[in-house]
């Protein structure tokens, strides 16, 4: 009898696990005991073995894609043996995910002619594959059509780009499993959709678009722009992808994410842009060789004349608004941090820190060769510091139990257009100055450019936000949960001090803590302060 085989949960915060690596293949014997597979988890890539024997039927997960806990991941059982009804009718195993293509020995086992769609018979044509949005992350809910490199009419093979799509955290490039013809694109450039929503049909030229929309299992949920494309599909048989620019004599321009991004940082105008990549698309290469040509543009300003005899006259104007749809980053900012602000209680602490030693320290590390940290690297190392003096700070409620983190991984919260990210440093306990200093910048730098892998954004077990640089004397943020507690770093000023007696000229910084009640108690926080600020006072002493 057969077997099903369903993701496991290999570790307690595991929600979701990626196949990094099959070791067995569909047809192979597999004996109790043998390693099926290698399972990426949210802290390690473990070996995961089989405790049933018999033949590997059935692979539900591709390597390199990830599911939840619980989906069908394999199924073993008696060579022959049917295991339609368990492929088919198993709804409650199977992954949110699109589908990955499936071994050669694997159609022939499960693939009928056609696919069975509903229970009143609706088919799709053999050949034909409906490609839905994707679950690029493991909080995305919805995602954006940034750019599609292809469009309707368009051979596709396996493994080209189909588009880029902005997901809550990144802008990430969706390639094809399939090869085909690009018979309908479902949502267009800028427009968004929730995950498993149409995104495109791929398969051979001349089919029927209209009857795989209309089948029951492969239509989205029903909406007046998405009707006008079916009813575009149908009269035209080809709709192309919105311009991600205009020129200004009316020209359409494409552009990728990256390069309209490096334009916008260098003030380079769009317009003036030859592009090399398909159908003229601008890519990263077009901004770095770009030279702006020497035109000069003027223009009349006319000049307002003020009648001095005449009656003072207020300026009537008239009013404007403009709404501008929120990004996927913006949405999910918006609603985590609502839930942490009103699940969690807040209390706030604030100390203020002699920056006289840490600047000479600075100063110090600054001058040898090749090496370059800033004030915020000497915080991120004292913090960790911090946390390992004082492990109840480094804890997340859940809410029977507590969890107290064994690891120090520090979240640095960088300011991006659409809102913030906070990438992680791994282990900032165990790094030097200069390598904090190092991964801060690479990190904050791809932040930027929507380059972070969603790995690089998980797992923190405390969170550091910096303001300073833009003048801000002190502030209060709101806890990145699940940690219990986060730094806010305003910025260094002089100011009269009082030492030995005496008013002298000093360097202040004021730091803030943003703790969780239910996990960290207002002595506790008190005294992880007062440790970061022994450590900030005499950095020397984070060597000790």
């Amino acid at each position: 009898m057969a077997e099903i085989i369903n993701m496991p949960r290999l570790s307690d915060t595991m929600e979701e696990g990626t196949v990094a690596k099959w070791l067995k293949k569909v047809g192979d014997k597999v004996e109790e005991g043998d390693i099926l597979a290698e399972i990426e988890t949210d802290k390690a890539t473990m070996e995961f073995e089989s405790f049933h024997e018999g033949t590997l039927l059935h692979i539900g997960i591709a390597e390199g894609d990830g599911a939840p806990v619980d989906s069908l991941l394999a199924i073993i059982g008696d060579e022959g043996e049917d295991i339609s009804g368990l492929i088919n009718g198993g709804a409650s195993v199977s992954s949110p995910k699109n589908e990955a293509p499936k071994t050669a020995e694997a159609e022939k086992q499960t693939a009928p002619e056609t696919k069975v769609s509903d229970k009143e018979g609706s088919t799709i044509p053999q050949g034909v594959e409906v490609i839905k949005m994707p679950r690029l992350s493991d909080t995305m809910e919805e995602g954006t059509v940034a750019t599609w490199l292809k469009k309707v009419g368009d051979d596709v093979e396996e493994g080209d780009i189909l588009a880029e799509i902005e997901t809550d955290k990144a802008t990430m490039e969706f390639e094809s499993f399939y090869s085909g013809n690009l018979l309908y694109i479902g949502i267009k450039e800028g427009e968004s959709a929730p995950v498993d929503d149409v995104l495109a049909i791929i398969g051979p030229k001349g089919t029927d678009v209209d009857a795989v929309l209309n089948n029951k299992s492969t239509s989205a949920p029903e909406k007046s722009d998405k009707e006008i494309a079916i009813q575009e599909v149908a009269e035209t048989k080809e709709i192309e992808p919105t311009n991600t620019a205009v020129a200004h004599d009316g020209q359409r321009l494409f552009v990728s994410p990256l390069a309209k991004k490096m334009a916008e940082d260098k003030g380079i105008n769009l317009a003036n842009v030859k592009g090399s990549g398909d159908h003229g698309r601008i890519v990263k290469r077009d901004i770095e060789n770009f030279k702006p040509s020497e035109v000069a543009a003027t223009a009349d300003t006319p000049v307002a004349q003020v009648q001095s005899s005449a009656p003072v006259s207020l300026p009537v104007g008239e009013e404007g608004s403009e709404e501008i749809k929120n990004s996927q980053m913006r949405k999910v900012i918006a609603k985590r941090l609502s839930e942490s602000k009103f699940t969690a209680p807040h209390y706030y602490l604030t100390i203020e820190v002699d920056m006289a030693n840490a600047a000479q320290s600075r100063a110090h590390i600054n001058n040898l060769p090749d090496t370059k940290v800033s004030f915020n690297d000497l915080v991120v190392k004292a913090c960790a510091m911090a946390l390992l003096k004082h492990p109840q700070v480094n804890t997340s409620w859940n809410g029977d139990t507590t969890r107290y983190n064994k690891h120090i991984h520090v979240g640095v919260a960088v300011a991006v257009d659409d809102g913030l990210v906070v990438p992680v440093l791994k282990f900032a306990d165990q790094l030097s100055l200069t390598q904090i200093g190092g991964a801060v910048k690479d990190l904050a730098g791809r932040a930027r450019i929507k380059k972070l892998t969603p790995a690089e954004m998980e797992g923190s077990t405390f969170t550091v936000s910096n303001l300073g640089m833009f003048g801000i004397l002190e502030f209060t943020s709101i806890i990145n949960q699940p940690n219990s507690a986060i730094l806010s770093v305003g910025a260094i000023v002089e100011k009269p001090v009082v030492k030995n007696g005496e008013i002298v000229v000093g360097s202040t910084m004021k730091l803030t803590l943003a703790c969780d009640h239910r996990t960290v108690d207002g002595a506790t926080g008190a005294q992880f302060l007062q440790t970061l600020r022994a450590y900030m006072e005499n950095p020397v002493t984070m060597l000790a």
